[in-house]
């Protein structure tokens, strides 16, 4: 009786003194699948309760950066000087230092695909002049969105005070990056990227090799939150995304989302129609205070001269006009207009202006033959055989693409593009997957490309045996 009694004896205390304490300090848990087409619940489970995101709020610092783009402010290729609180900031970082510079597109990389602390308050720093007042931004924004019950503290998600969000909150978020800013969406996917400084390994790459459809997108951990992840899968016609938070491990986290996006897409219709989310009000830095102001390294306020390129004065007055309002209008960009307008009206002046034809305006045809200058006299030598260009159509600059073959699936051609993207980074960065479909098939397409960049892609993935041929503007 004796040594069972110190056997139970040691047993209370090993479960009071190790087993209750890492109990009750265990993150609450909380569950949400949505048909990503739709945003139709297909399951929750704490769903409304306020939790620390952790990294997932990565997102929204990532959603800010797109918009900023989008709108202006910043371009992928900026310099960032990098500030002393991001890289003060503890790991996971990307290793950055006090006063270097780094181009923006890389503090994005970081911080979608590593989860790097420093990159992620360097974007913040950088967009709005400080971390303080571009929280306050994100929760703007957040607002805008319809996360009622999120409050951001921090473009990071380490633990502070008053930082929360839900996981209704987070997988809405996560379905506005989706369908927002497609064009980025393929950074979630990556196992890997070059960084700038290194090449990182994906936080999520674990649950994108193992699950079938996975594509993206976010993982967060602290030991307030647990292990937190938002995953979107698509399979087919069907898209799914799963949010859990309180993960109790890396392993289990990653078992319990891929149950519930085999739940999602067991509760999925095969077909729905797409509802796209409606993009929240733009509002810029709109609200900061002075001193933040002040700090801002670019503002999203009307800029000082026309980010267009100048007419040239050859043209007619009245097209020069037309094509400023249809540029301004396309663009929804009514301050953008009325600058250019000014510019075009300082270059044309209030008189007539007569076009003239110049040769500068239209490029010289190519000829259909090419003459050697040692060649006999008479006897004309074939050009190259023309590139196989097919019409494109795109937006923002880049008409260009590539495809790399066709397929009898929808399914066939988005495994071959995302293998494709993955095995050439270096030249399909930043391109658009796409999949368009004819009467022969499924065309697996990367568009959004200038024609340089689709010709090097192309001759690097033909060096591979990759099948591809350019495909450009109408």
């Amino acid at each position: 009786m004796k040594p069972a009694r110190w056997g139970l004896i040691i047993l209370t205390l090993l479960w009071l003194c190790v087993l209750l304490p890492l109990s009750v300090a265990a993150a609450p848990y909380a569950a949400m699948v949505i048909d990503a087409r739709t945003g139709e619940v297909l399951h929750s489970r704490n769903a409304d309760t306020r939790l620390h995101p952790a990294s997932l709020t990565k997102m929204m610092t990532l959603y800010i950066a797109f918009e900023a783009i989008r709108n202006g402010e910043i371009d992928l290729d900026t310099q960032v000087r990098i500030p002393r609180a991001a890289a003060a900031e503890p790991p996971s970082k990307l290793g950055l230092r006090s006063g270097q510079k780094i181009a923006f597109r890389y503090l994005i990389r970081a911080a979608a695909v590593k989860s790097a602390n420093d990159a992620a308050t360097a974007i913040g720093i950088t967009i709005s002049g400080s971390e303080a007042a571009f929280a306050r931004r994100m929760t703007r924004t957040a607002k805008a969105m319809g996360m009622t019950r999120t409050t951001f503290k921090n473009a990071h998600g380490l633990t502070e005070k008053g930082h929360l969000s839900t996981a209704r909150d987070m997988t809405n978020l996560g379905r506005h990056l989706l369908y927002d800013y497609p064009q980025y969406y393929n950074l979630f996917s990556r196992k890997s990227t070059h960084a700038g400084i290194k090449t990182v390994n994906n936080t999520n790459r674990r649950l994108l090799g193992a699950y079938k459809g996975a594509d993206g997108i976010k993982t967060g951990y602290t030991r307030a939150a647990g292990f937190n992840l938002v995953a979107s899968a698509k399979r087919g016609n069907e898209r799914v995304i799963a949010t859990v938070f309180g993960g109790q491990s890396t392993a289990s986290r990653n078992a319990r989302v891929a149950e519930l996006l085999d739940m999602g897409f067991r509760r999925a219709p095969s077909r729905a129609p797409i509802r796209k989310p409606g993009r929240p009000a733009y509002a810029g830095n709109s609200g900061l205070g002075d001193t933040d102001q002040g700090k801002t390294i670019r503002l999203a306020s009307a800029p000082k001269k026309s980010l267009r390129p100048r007419i040239r004065p050859s043209a007619d007055a009245t097209v020069v006009a037309s094509a400023v309002a249809v540029n301004a209008q396309q663009n929804g960009d009514r301050i953008q207009a009325g600058i250019t307008a000014a510019i075009v009206a300082a270059d044309v002046g209030s008189k007539t202006v007569t076009p003239q034809p110049s040769s500068a305006t239209r490029p010289a045809m190519r000829p259909e033959k090419l003459v050697l200058a040692n060649a006999t006299p008479g006897v004309s030598t074939p050009a190259a055989k023309p590139e196989i260009v097919t019409r494109l159509s795109t937006s923002g600059g880049h008409h260009w693409g590539v495809n790399v073959g066709r397929y009898t699936t929808r399914y066939k051609a988005e495994k071959v593009l995302l293998r494709t993207a993955l095995a050439e980074m270096s030249t399909l960065d930043g391109t658009l997957r796409k999949v368009n479909k004819s009467s022969k098939g499924f065309e697996a397409t990367f568009q959004g490309m200038t024609r340089e960049q689709a010709d090097l892609a192309c001759r690097r993935l033909q060096a591979r045996n990759v099948t591809c041929f350019m495909i450009g503007p109408s």
